[in-house]
């Protein structure tokens, strides 16, 4: 295909390249400041301490805080309605492996995300305590660095012992070709570099079912964080939706995977359901939708 001539799109992919950079591949680390002898408060005895009144910035600021905290357990209780009739089977193991999805980045509740939201409501609403759910995602990994973390000892073993496993991976693979050719994207990169995905995403499967023939695997699809910043072009809407596609024909062909669309629950509504830091992963509401999908699809293979 002839490449795509976005005039005045320099601009656009610089913030996008910076947008990946940020959200997918760099995790920064928290500092802690020492702080200079000027910057260290004065010791005050008894006599020296005076309360002082809430200011309306200080009562405005726990308002604040109160209603995030209604909001994130809105968020989980609507989970665990759904999940309320659900009657989990005794020794139930489910391995979740994957990128920054599975891993659950851009959930402010530092839960794992939509993994671990299933997993709350798993066991609060069953008496079942041999419940095991282990999440091995990982923040910025692509296909092939989740099959060389496949040959790890520990996450080999537990895929062997899992009941159900659970897959989030490719974005990254997306971004990739982005990051690296930002300044002049076409539609062959992309192509040519799925051709790749592909295959490596056969690979993980039939890996995963050389480990574990009897498990079901359950693949969680691509969404499009393009949309709210990116509308003006159309084409990356198309290399997700081609990637999706991609996948799934790919998960078909094998009798013990599945495929699970969550690009519908995202478009639209990027806004509400992306995380505000980088406007690429889901919020705690993100999570929570696709901790929904994903109950629907896993529910049989779960139940007693």
């Amino acid at each position: 295909m002839k490449k795509w001539r976005w005039t005045a799109s320099i601009l656009l992919t610089l913030i996008l390249a910076f947008f990946i950079t940020a959200s997918f591949i760099y995790t920064p680390e928290k500092q802690e400041s020492s702080g200079t002898p000027d910057e260290q408060p004065l010791e005050t005895g008894p006599a020296d301490v005076v309360e002082q009144p809430e200011t309306e910035q200080e009562a405005a600021a726990e308002e604040d805080e109160n209603a995030l905290g209604e909001g994130l357990r809105d968020v989980f209780t609507s989970v665990m309605d759904s999940a309320r009739d659900l009657f989990i089977k005794n020794d139930l193991t489910i391995v979740a492996i994957g990128d920054s999805l599975t891993q659950g980045v851009g959930d402010g509740t530092d839960n794992g995300g939509y993994v671990g939201i299933l997993e709350d409501n798993f066991t609060n609403n069953n008496d079942n305590t041999s419940l095991e759910v282990i999440n091995y995602g990982k923040r910025g990994n692509r296909t092939d660095q989740m099959l060389k973390r496949m040959e790890d000892e520990e996450i080999s073993r537990s895929i062997e012992q899992a009941d159900i496993v659970l897959i989030t991976i490719g974005a990254n693979d997306v971004m990739k070709v982005v990051k690296d050719n930002f300044t002049n994207l076409n539609y062959q990169d992309f192509r040519d570099e799925r051709d790749g995905y592909e295959q490596r995403l056969r690979e993980i499967i039939e890996k995963t079912q050389h480990l574990n023939d009897e498990a079901p695997i359950y693949f969680v699809g691509l969404y499009n964080p393009f949309n709210q910043y990116f509308d003006n072009i159309p084409e990356l809407g198309k290399i997700m939706g081609d990637w999706n596609e991609a996948s799934e024909r790919i998960i078909n062909t094998y009798d013990q995977a599945h495929f699970i669309p969550v690009r519908d629950i995202f478009d639209g509504n990027e806004e509400e359901l992306l995380w505000e830091e980088d406007h690429f992963h889901p919020n705690e509401q993100g999570y929570k939708e696709m901790a929904e999908r994903v109950l629907a699809h896993i529910r049989e293979d779960i139940e007693e």
